[in-house]
């Protein structure tokens, strides 16, 4: 059962934003990322107050790379459609389970990222979620 609505466009836009933004970090950094973006939907903290879906996750000014700098040009392939399928339905993983932000640094992690706390590292990217007295829905369960 889905976590947030979707339609068939909502699930292609979001494996778009997989591909985009980790497709080179495999499967589970696709997943990480997809976790990411269903967290800030339901958190409704943060800089992501009023998120209601997931054209308005992707889109948001400034929240993705891969929107800002041009990289979401490419079609969703039936494997990313898949993995959002996933994420969407509730799967969640380790480092990003519960995590609003993640970034790829030049070295290592900063112990925070816009004030949240270090979570864990896949591969390149770090992640990094808010305490319960910041957001209390990210730790709700579904």
């Amino acid at each position: 059962m889905a976590v947030v609505k979707t339609n068939e466009a909502d699930i292609a836009l979001l494996a778009r934003l997989l591909r985009a933004e980790a497709e080179g970090e495999g499967i589970q950094g696709m997943l990480l990322v997809g976790n990411v973006g269903i967290n800030r939907i339901r958190s409704n903290c943060s800089d992501f107050k009023g998120l209601r879906t997931i054209r308005n996750m992707i889109f948001q000014p400034h929240a993705f790379e891969a929107t800002t700098k041009g990289y979401f040009f490419q079609r969703a392939r039936e494997s990313e459609k898949r993995l959002a399928r996933r994420v969407v339905n509730g799967e969640r993983f380790w480092p990003a389970k519960f995590s609003l932000w993640y970034f790829r640094p030049q070295g290592d992690c900063p112990p925070q990222w816009y004030n949240q706390p270090l979570v864990g590292r896949f591969k390149l990217h770090c992640f990094y979620e808010p305490t319960a007295e910041e957001c209390e829905n990210i730790y709700n369960t579904f």
